[in-house]
């Protein structure tokens, strides 16, 4: 099964609301008091989504700081996950049981 590329949240805010509502990066910066560089490196995928720009961009659109959060965990997530690879799979879950009965396999 071929894995599907992580998508930035860069991406979600061009595909999903820039170019929809045919706006640009620099009336987003103008509004919402971002700066433009910053907005362009979120387009760029060379940026995270802070809990600053989440609240910026939440009251400009009209939804939820959470939503933009919610995108960048997502993305961090992943990318986190591929860059661990193997490493993951090596950790047992904890359990009462194992720990009661000295077995840490």
């Amino acid at each position: 099964m071929k894995k599907l590329k992580n998508i930035h949240p860069g991406e979600i805010l061009n595909e999903e609301f820039i170019k929809p509502l045919n706006i640009s990066a620099y009336r987003i910066s103008k509004e919402t008091n971002i700066p433009q560089t910053r907005i362009s490196e979120i387009l760029k995928g060379k940026r995270r989504i802070t809990a600053d720009t989440a609240l910026r961009l939440s009251k400009f659109f009209g939804n939820s700081p959470n939503f933009w959060l919610g995108l960048q965990n997502d993305y961090d997530l992943e990318e986190e996950r591929f860059f661990l690879g193997n490493e993951l799979s090596k950790i047992h879950e904890y359990s009462l049981e194992n720990s009661q009965t000295g077995n840490h396999a």
